[in-house]
């Protein structure tokens, strides 16, 4: 982490980025890195429940109850001490552990090989994703436009 960044937010990114991630990429980026499964103890095996998805009309109205949706929480400690958190969307149990231990990681020695080799590559894929759906959206918009008729 650099000199003048905000550690909640930094942790923020990262987990809400592991958290997003297909479940299937951040595997195959985890196996690649040759990251080791850490020791650790449960705080809070893994559990998969319903939360309720909260919306705005334009972003910017009143907030609503849009849907449940299920998602897969853990929390682990290493055996140094450090502590992951993981929410991940699905009942992907392994998704959840994986992405807890990377929090855990993330806030250690490892963090730059972490970074590196599965942050990364995770943002990069996100990034695509978005610029794709812009796209597809960008296809798809209408421009409306007002003529004067001159008759006033």
């Amino acid at each position: 982490m650099d000199e003048g960044e905000d550690p909640i937010a930094t942790r923020r990114g990262w987990m809400g980025l592991l958290a997003r991630a297909p479940a299937k990429e951040f595997a195959r980026l985890w196996d690649a890195a040759a990251l080791e499964d850490f020791v650790h103890e449960w705080l809070r095996p893994p559990e998969t429940g319903a939360v309720m998805v909260r919306g705005r009309a334009g972003a910017t109205g009143a907030p609503f109850n849009l849907g449940e949706m299920t998602v897969t929480r853990c929390a682990l400690r290493l055996a140094d001490g450090r502590v992951g958190h993981a929410h991940v969307q699905g009942r992907d149990k392994r998704h959840a552990t994986r992405a807890a231990l990377a929090d855990a990681l993330l806030q250690g020695p490892e963090a730059e090989t972490l970074r590196a080799k599965v942050l990364a590559p995770l943002a990069e894929a996100e990034a695509a994703r978005r610029a794709a759906r812009a796209r597809r959206a960008a296809a798809t918009r209408v421009e409306f436009f007002t003529m004067v008729r001159g008759e006033d």
